[in-house]
């Protein structure tokens, strides 16, 4: 499958940050530009959606150190006594998501400013025979 036809799905989306890209999903009419991706336009109902690279830049609009987390995280190592962040990204085009922080001390909160630019960073998680990409956002000076 082409990159223009794939699907606005979660698994494209995941293929797309294998490839080391952050891609969104934009309105031809209206502009407007989605993330989490959709298929279909909320504003004008435009079904003829296209992908959109995103630059990757943005800066920090929202965190919280999570101490109880999924189990992924867990297996991961984190916990109780090792918190991990996650915030929400305002990037350059726009639009908002949210991603796990890296690069900053979920121990020190007070030490982190909103507004705090940011880029992308995936990473792999997961044992080494089946390893998946998660969106990330590191501090531009970590």
């Amino acid at each position: 499958m082409t990159e223009h036809n794939r699907p606005f799905t979660a698994h494209s989306f995941e293929k797309y940050l294998e490839e080391g890209k952050l891609m969104a999903s934009r309105c031809p009419r209206c502009q407007e530009i989605y993330l989490p991706v959709r298929s279909i336009c909320p504003i004008c109902l435009e079904t003829g959606l296209e992908w959109v690279e995103c630059s990757g830049q943005g800066r920090l609009a929202a965190f919280t150190a999570v101490h109880i987390g999924p189990t992924f995280m867990n297996e991961e190592g984190f916990g109780r006594d090792n918190p991990y962040l996650t915030g929400i990204v305002e990037l350059e085009e726009g639009v908002r998501i949210s991603a796990r922080l890296l690069g900053l001390d979920p121990g020190r909160p007070d030490q982190i400013e909103l507004g705090l630019p940011v880029q992308v960073e995936i990473i792999q998680l997961g044992p080494e025979e089946d390893r998946k990409p998660q969106l990330a956002f590191k501090a531009v000076n970590a």
